[in-house]
């Protein structure tokens, strides 16, 4: 068995968010990069599949040297070997083809994706790279075990949950519930010193042009003052909820 996972980097949460160029440019200056969390549940669950199927992960992220150090992240968590697509994302699609053309070349039989990313939170690569590959694509998924030839999944819906089953090949958008927080894979010094001779191969990309791009950014209006309400005077709390908050 064979899987390969798709990794991005994404800003830590306690990162301060700032954009440069007029707002064109996200200002990447001072910026601590982690593994994308949905991916990382992902990640977690292919090595869990690693112990009970002698499977080989693969690792793959598109960007710049600026990576490297997740790939190695992913590495020491127990992926066996990572590949960098060396180049800028530059949107979903244009990531997606990236992605398609590595995992053409290699016969993988479970390709996992985040649900989203926790930046742009877009949700469109999985989808993506399972339609220019022509392979089923599962998403919400948080439920997966190989039974023989068969592969055994649930997902999230609307309202509750969906159980499907089918085989490989298959591609996954992975999400809190295919393992749970608990069971994230927190690398030891072992697993870091093995990391180190394990192979990290540059590709280069596809020359391809992004078919979309971000006019600009703009952060969230700040929040306004508190207003204080006397709990005992209910009308002029329900005024503020009717005509201030539209709550009512």
């Amino acid at each position: 068995m064979k899987i390969l996972v798709c990794i991005s980097q994404v800003p830590d949460t306690t990162s301060k968010i700032n954009f440069i160029e007029d707002n064109k440019a996200f200002d990447t200056q001072g910026i601590t990069y982690v593994i994308n969390p949905n991916d990382e549940f992902g990640l977690t669950k292919s090595i869990k599949l690693q112990q009970q199927e002698q499977a080989e992960v693969v690792v793959a992220s598109v960007g710049d040297a600026s990576a490297d150090a997740i790939l190695r992240k992913c590495l020491a968590i127990g992926a066996d070997r990572a590949v960098r697509i060396d180049t800028l994302p530059q949107d979903g699609l244009y990531v997606a083809h990236q992605l398609a053309s590595f995992a053409a070349e290699e016969a993988f039989d479970l390709i996992i994706t985040g649900r989203e990313s926790i930046d742009y939170n877009g949700g469109m690569v999985g989808a993506m790279l399972a339609e220019l590959l022509q392979i089923p694509f599962v998403t919400n998924c948080i439920y997966l075990e190989k039974k023989g030839a068969e592969i055994h999944l649930e997902r999230e819906i609307d309202g509750g949950k969906e159980k499907l089953k089918g085989e490989f090949p298959l591609v996954i958008g992975a999400q809190k519930g295919l393992v749970e927080e608990k069971d994230l894979i927190i690398p030891n010094m072992r697993g870091i010193m093995q990391a180190r001779q394990k192979p990290l191969t540059i590709r280069a990309a596809e020359e391809l042009a992004a078919s979309s791009s971000a006019l600009y950014y703009e952060k969230p209006l700040a929040k306004g003052p508190v207003k204080l309400v006397d709990p005992e005077n209910l009308d002029a709390l329900i005024d503020l909820l009717q005509n201030e908050a539209n709550a009512l």
